[in-house]
């Protein structure tokens, strides 16, 4: 199992509509300190299953819909989808002192500064990592906040409530701009850019259906806002399964070699230790490391979580595909462990940040 696997019992359930829930954590104090979070950021639940899976369970991520500055126990919000089975499942087992098994926060769909000005764009359940980046921003931070919230009709918005506290404890501060399906149709580009042209010298941030986050790119596009200013957050099923740990052994620290055939040296800091190691030129340096047993952190294995970031010290690698990191992070030398590969000898990579 993945050491970063946690055993958690659920604290209260809130039905927030009548095909959405939100799962209140009763996280063990010995463990606590390990799921403080940042706003934005995801929790990823095991979910038992004995279809389709060797282990007789699924991973999903879900987002945290609480914020760390306003309430005392982390929660996701999980809405139920045709045909999917994992928020089937909670939604229909899932009660007071269910015990889950939840690694530890992910993410990199988290705002720059709570004392800055931010665009959020959310449709659906995409409404559960921005309502996070609201309250806090709203409480801990100076900013002010513009929400553009599509849902198909009255009864399915998520948050109504929250949102309404939030707009009454902070006027002039939280400007949400309401669209429903029901009443004006699927919202298009030219609809969203007429409705947040106001708020377009903002950081954005995007979350909902892809035919959603389409639309809100291109109208961003429509408003010149560089790429650089938006964050998006996807989800996709996992297909190879984050709980399941290391299993070859680790080389030990500090163990220096001669790079075999085809392969790179390179210097790799985890976890206050520090291991040489040899880098094939064409493999992930997460499979490298997972193969010699040392527990780094991942999710998705894809580019769109950035759970594996780290930050290359010296030499030259390549990213084979990134969806999670903006320029400004790639200036400063962050990559992906899940899509990094080698180019050059005397690689050194750190994935304890300063």
């Amino acid at each position: 199992m993945n050491s970063r696997a946690h055993q958690v019992a659920v604290f209260e359930v809130i039905k927030e509509t009548v095909d959405a829930v939100t799962l209140v954590l009763d996280v063990p104090q010995a463990v606590r300190e390990k799921f403080t979070y940042s706003p934005g950021q995801f929790l990823t639940l095991r979910i038992p299953s004995d279809q389709d899976c060797r282990d007789g369970s699924v991973a999903r991520c879900y987002s945290l819909s609480s914020s760390p500055h306003t309430d005392d126990r982390p929660a996701v919000t999980v809405k139920r989808t045709a045909g999917g089975y994992a928020s089937n499942w909670i939604c229909d087992n899932v009660a007071v002192d269910t015990v889950l098994t939840v690694l530890e926060p992910s993410g990199s769909f988290v705002p720059r500064s709570l004392d800055a000005d931010v665009l959020l764009c959310a449709a659906g359940s995409g409404i559960t990592p921005v309502v996070s980046i609201a309250k806090s921003v709203l409480t801990a931070g100076s900013g002010d906040v513009a929400l553009f919230y599509a849902n198909r009709d009255r009864d399915s918005v998520i948050f109504a409530g929250v949102l309404g506290d939030l707009a009454a404890r902070f006027p002039g501060r939280l400007t949400v701009a309401e669209w429903l399906e029901e009443e004006h149709g699927l919202p298009g580009s030219a609809d969203i850019a007429a409705l947040v042209r106001p708020f377009a010298d903002r950081d954005a941030y995007i979350c909902g259906p892809t035919g959603f986050t389409a639309a809100a790119h291109a109208a961003l596009a429509q408003l010149d806002v560089p790429l650089s200013r938006i964050r998006n957050e996807e989800y996709r099923s996992l297909e190879i399964s984050p709980f399941d740990g290391p299993e070859a052994s680790v080389t030990p620290p500090g163990a220096g070699r001669s790079a075999a055939p085809g392969a790179h040296t390179a210097t790799i800091e985890f976890e206050g230790e520090t291991y040489d190691i040899d880098w094939p030129k064409n493999v992930p340096l997460l499979d490298v490391l997972l193969a010699k047993g040392l527990d780094v952190p991942y999710v998705c294995r894809e580019s769109a979580c950035g759970t594996c970031v780290c930050s290359v010290r010296s030499g030259r690698t390549r990213m084979l595909l990134n969806e999670s990191l903006i320029d400004d992070e790639l200036d400063r030398g962050l990559t992906l462990a899940c899509q990094t590969v080698p180019e050059t000898d005397g690689v050194h990579i750190a994935f304890d940040q300063d």
